[in-house]
């Protein structure tokens, strides 16, 4: 299957991701992935991406729909995948439309993981991500042992930029602004499933099956 997780930021579409590629053996493509690697390595396109990133913005879509065309013509992706994090425009929409007919495959469904604002801000501005290992953790729901440490390499964390609350609350407006009409679109197409981002990982991930298994 070829899915496509709308949500805004903390919406949990990561974690949902992660388990249906396990439930349907297809790899989950996610930009926010492959651009902070690029960062990480210092790449062109990851100090270019950077300077979006650490804003809050999003990366032009020449980027990310380079990136994500050549991600889709690996190998491993021939039976299907998860698209995490793209599109996040309608130009980027109608790019991967483009893409996928040049490969004669089509999007089989869209799911938007929804949350409400505040819910979106406690759950973000709480993340710490570890230095040495990138485990995450969260200062109420998923706490460290040893305060500022890593349980698994002791590593120090640290809160991400795009972790601050003044980040988030401008990554949400961006994303009503130019991400929220992709909703209306893939409505529109047929496409579209609203899931309940609220509740455990569990709770979400059986509405996520039952959705799919509506498709």
């Amino acid at each position: 299957m070829r899915i496509v997780l709308l949500g805004p930021p903390g919406a949990g579409k990561g974690t949902q991701a992660k388990l249906l590629t396990g439930r349907l053996g297809v790899p989950q493509v996610s930009t926010g992935d492959i651009l902070r690697q690029a960062v990480a390595n210092g790449t062109q396109l990851g100090r270019e991406a950077k300077s979006f990133m650490d804003r809050g913005a999003l990366v032009p879509d020449e980027v990310v729909i380079g990136i994500i065309e050549e991600r889709l013509r690996k190998p491993d992706c021939a039976q299907g995948y998860i698209l995490d994090g793209f599109p996040r425009t309608l130009p980027q929409a109608e790019a991967l439309s483009r893409v996928l007919a040049s490969l004669h495959a089509s999007v089989d469904g869209v799911l938007s993981v929804e949350v409400p604002e505040e819910d979106l801000v406690e759950r973000l501005a709480g993340r710490r991500v570890c230095r040495g290992c990138g485990n995450m953790y969260h200062v109420d729901t998923n706490p460290p042992l040893q305060a500022g440490r890593c349980n698994t390499c002791d590593g120090a964390l640290y809160q991400r930029d795009d972790d601050k609350e003044e980040t988030i609350r401008h990554r949400l407006r961006v994303y009503r602004d130019q991400t929220q009409p992709l909703v209306a679109y893939y409505d529109k197409m047929g496409l579209l499933t609203r899931i309940d981002g609220r509740g455990t990982i569990e709770e979400i991930s059986q509405r996520v099956h039952r959705a799919l298994r509506q498709r």
